[in-house]
């Protein structure tokens, strides 16, 4: 919560502690590379693409692949 209202919000952290990473772009083996902090965990912040302009399929291509759904798909308030 305290990180989601400020990036909402659009004010800056006082600690740059998650990394804004389009993870489609990059596979899973690309991302540890990409945080920003931590070294078991890590988090980040993530556009939401979609597969067809007027659908709500998410695009989950990725460089050499796809990312694999594995829930559903929740909307955070």
């Amino acid at each position: 919560l305290h990180y989601l209202k400020k990036k909402v919000a659009s004010m800056p952290f006082p600690v740059s502690i998650i990394a804004d990473v389009d993870i489609y772009k990059f596979d899973p083996w690309d991302l540890p590379a990409k945080a920003a902090f931590g070294e078991k965990e890590w988090y980040f912040f993530s556009p939401r693409d979609r597969k067809y302009p007027n659908g709500a399929r998410p695009n989950r291509a990725a460089a050499s692949g796809y990312w694999k759904a594995t829930g559903t798909d929740k909307i955070i308030l």
